[in-house]
């Protein structure tokens, strides 16, 4: 979660000053999270009125909206009316071991959910206008150097399946006729949780070091561009489909190290073999969250004329080891 003081303020980059001033009825799943959480602040911080969708008996009178996707069930009803609904739950990746019902947790918190929202979207008389649904830049697989864009093809593996599937269940919508914006998440960078911590805490210890060969690419991007890139693709009419919510200079996990260390003061001698790796996550974690190379670039948020606070990996550092 974000403290108050940590919400990014009003953006540069939206249309215009009278967009920024539009206060919008928004509602969003997955506001526990990391990122449902501290969009919920920042989203009231530029007026909008924000309703949680949560699991649990809504509370009345306190802007919550009860679903519980495990059954198919929600308050349809209460999201007649809305400017934007925003899908960001999910069973988190990168905890426990992928057993085949981690798997299918990943997969059903995603893919049923997203269709359990797409079912009651088409039954509203008003639906909402635009419909943001995370997705991520698993979509494309492990590539290696080779530079992705929204257009490029999909590639092999577990995650992209899931990526797949999540994706089309959002179709009926377009279909009938609600804006998507299916919005490719890449490492979210925070200083309130998620992955910096984690990758941060070796080296605070003075254990950090590259992982495997270090030539794997990261595609990043910092919380605060994240939360402005969200309300952006709510503002922006233009905007539709896959959306690479990325930074626009992904780095390999070398060129991360390098920088990390650098800023924290501490050597990076100790790397970790892919083997190793391998050993403590399992071969198809390992494969496709740690050691999986996704050089994404934001080419639709770009020529949308979005512009990043953070467009550089040792800016989005500093600003989140001052704000830790």
């Amino acid at each position: 979660q974000i403290a108050d003081g940590d919400v990014p303020g009003a953006s540069v980059q939206a249309a215009s000053e009278a967009e920024e001033k539009i206060a919008m009825r928004i509602a969003i799943t997955g506001t526990s999270g990391l990122v449902g959480s501290a969009l919920t602040l920042f989203l009231e911080s530029h007026g909008d009125e924000v309703f949680r969708i949560v699991r649990r008996e809504a509370v009345r009178g306190a802007r919550e909206i009860f679903w519980n996707p495990d059954r198919g069930e929600i308050q349809v009803e209460a999201l007649e009316g809305m400017d934007a609904l925003v899908h960001l739950s999910g069973e988190n990746v990168s905890e426990g071991g992928w057993t085949e019902e981690k798997k299918q947790r990943i997969y059903k918190s995603r893919v049923d959910s997203t269709r359990v929202l797409c079912d009651a979207l088409i039954r509203l008389e008003r639906p909402p206008r635009v419909w943001v649904c995370a997705s991520a830049i698993g979509y494309y697989g492990s590539r290696d150097d080779q530079e992705l864009d929204e257009d490029s093809p999909p590639g092999k593996g577990f995650l992209t399946g899931v990526c797949l599937d999540w994706e089309a269940a959002t179709k009926p919508a377009t279909e009938h006729g609600i804006r998507v914006v299916n919005l490719r998440i890449g490492v979210v960078l925070s200083p309130k949780g998620g992955a910096f911590p984690k990758m941060a805490a070796p080296f605070r210890k003075g254990f950090g070091g590259v992982l495997g060969d270090g030539q794997a690419y990261m595609s990043w991007i910092s919380i605060v561009d994240l939360l402005e890139a969200i309300r952006f693709c709510i503002l922006n009419d233009a905007i539709t489909g896959p959306v690479n919510a990325v930074a626009p200079n992904p780095v390999t996990n070398r060129e991360f190290t390098q920088v990390l260390s650098r800023a924290l003061s501490r050597p990076a001698i100790l790397p970790m073999p892919a083997f190793i790796i391998r050993l403590i996550l399992g071969e198809e974690k390992s494969r496709e969250l740690l050691l999986a190379s996704v050089r994404a670039r934001p080419k639709r948020l770009l020529d949308a004329g979005f512009s990043f606070q953070h467009p550089d990996i040792g800016a989005a550092i500093q600003w989140i080891l001052r704000h830790g």
